[in-house]
């Protein structure tokens, strides 16, 4: 990490580090753990935080994007599975328009902007 990759990254752990999962965490027990000054990115670098995105539209890294579709792909298909599961608190039709959302998101980190 020496400053000259111009590139914007994702998180390796992408689909929750989005402000509305920290909003949550917050809501839930009143703590908000600070945000870290470098992170490792989904195509294996370290980076400042703040030359990272969770919008597709703005994340440069070619690899980062392919593993940022990944991730919110394998999210979806797992929100849906556990839906269906017995005894499982949000039902599949509860679970059906999350799973869209993060389908969406791997089909616009699958495109590249422009």
């Amino acid at each position: 990490m020496d400053g000259s990759d111009p590139h914007i990254h994702v998180t390796l752990d992408v689909v929750r580090s989005a402000a509305a999962v920290r909003d949550r965490m917050a809501a839930t027990w009143g703590l908000v753990a600070d945000l870290p000054s470098v992170v490792t990115t989904g195509c294996g670098r370290s980076a400042p935080f703040a030359m990272t995105s969770v919008r597709p539209e703005k994340v440069t890294c070619l690899a980062c994007r392919e593993h940022a579709g990944r991730q919110h792909r394998r999210y979806a298909d797992q929100l849906e599975s556990l839906a269906r599961m017995p005894g499982a608190v949000v039902s599949a039709a509860q679970a059906a328009p999350a799973a869209a959302k993060h389908r969406d998101l791997a089909a616009r980190f699958s495109t590249w902007p422009g």
